[in-house]
């Protein structure tokens, strides 16, 4: 009989193995959270990319970082912070300021209009982050985190 995401997927034949089947649903499930949030978000004119980068310099506040520390400490790899950057600083949500002992030192800081976005959006995202789990029991779920860790210290 075939797997969930065989049916999903629209796949007649078998997975080459079960890790492969593991990982294509990590995939798969990983495009499904991302894309439920995006359009969560999406009336709030923002992206789950720039929602991390808000939430990033949230927890940098006040001191804010500096680009390449924002792309270090991001969710997914980004290969134009600095585009991301812009749009957000457009949009009033971040600031940038250059240093003034190393002109080359630029760092990024959220405004109170990025803060005050975050507040509102606290309640929907934790919606969005408790509803895809809400039939499982908190030992599941816990589960669930210590395997992906494990899988994560292999990579």
């Amino acid at each position: 009989m075939p797997s969930d995401l065989q049916h999903e997927l629209q796949q007649a034949r078998p997975f080459a193995s079960l890790e492969h089947e593991a990982q294509l649903s990590i995939v798969r499930t990983s495009s499904m959270l991302i894309d439920a949030f995006d359009r969560m978000l999406r009336p709030f004119g923002l992206t789950s990319t720039q929602f991390n980068v808000l939430r990033i310099l949230r927890g940098a506040d006040p001191e804010g970082l500096c680009r390449n520390e924002v792309r270090d400490r991001m969710l997914t790899r980004m290969p134009d912070v600095t585009r991301l950057l812009d749009r957000l600083e457009t949009a009033d949500l971040i600031a940038r300021e250059r240093s003034a002992d190393d002109r080359r030192m630029v760092r990024a800081r959220i405004t109170h209009r990025g803060l005050n976005l975050l507040d509102r959006l606290e309640p929907h995202v934790r919606t969005e982050q408790e509803r895809p789990f809400a039939d499982l029991d908190e030992s599941s779920v816990r589960g669930l985190v210590l395997t992906l860790a494990a899988v994560r210290k292999r990579l």
